[in-house]
């Protein structure tokens, strides 16, 4: 702003120039040369005054230039990043995928356990599946050796497994004979025998 303003202060001094030497062309006594001075001052007044208003048109057109190239560079700068930031970034990125692949590597490892605790329950459900199917079998047949045992009166021998074993009860359950057999002896001589002690 100050080399523009010393600039229009120059413009000013020829102008106040021309004006002067105008002023003096006509108070001298040569009509003829006076007006050829006058016209040539009146023209270089003309050619300075264009001068001048170019000059400042130019001077504008550089000042918001130079505003537009700090703005920018006050842009530029906001949106950079220092080095110590930049680094403290890049600090915590790399922190973060390390985190990142610590919990993925978690998350695989809890993976393996549900699937083994997935395997387990279906085994224990197997099991438990198979203890009830047996628990129905071992009701069912308690239900027909407590059917026999009223009918029959004979309960058979669980603790002797050399042979076949039974003993006959009476109405209060209490044991009276124990009749065994073989288990070699055929099975329609045990039914004769039972049939006979029933």
């Amino acid at each position: 702003m100050a080399a523009g303003t010393g600039q229009r202060l120059e413009v000013d001094a020829v102008l106040s120039f021309a004006d002067e030497l105008v002023g003096s062309l006509r108070a001298s006594d040569d009509a003829g040369a006076n007006a050829r001075a006058a016209a040539a001052a009146r023209m270089l007044r003309s050619a300075c005054r264009s001068e001048s208003d170019d000059l400042e048109h130019r001077l504008r057109e550089y000042q918001e230039k130079m505003c537009s190239c700090k703005e920018r560079i006050c842009k530029a700068k906001a949106e950079t990043i220092a080095d110590d930031e930049l680094d403290v970034l890049q600090n915590k990125v790399e922190e973060n995928i390390e985190e990142e692949r610590r919990l993925r590597e978690e998350l695989r490892a809890v993976h393996g356990e549900l699937e083994n605790l997935d395997r387990r329950r279906a085994s224990v459900k197997e099991r438990k599946d198979a203890i009830n199917k047996k628990e129905k079998e071992m009701s069912k047949a308690k239900n027909t050796l407590s059917m026999c045992a009223s009918v029959t009166n004979i309960i058979p021998d669980s603790e002797d497994h050399d042979k076949i074993s039974s003993y006959t009860i009476d109405k209060n359950g209490k044991k009276i004979l124990k009749f065994e057999f073989e288990k070699t002896t055929p099975p329609v001589e045990i039914c004769n025998k039972l049939w006979k002690t029933i």
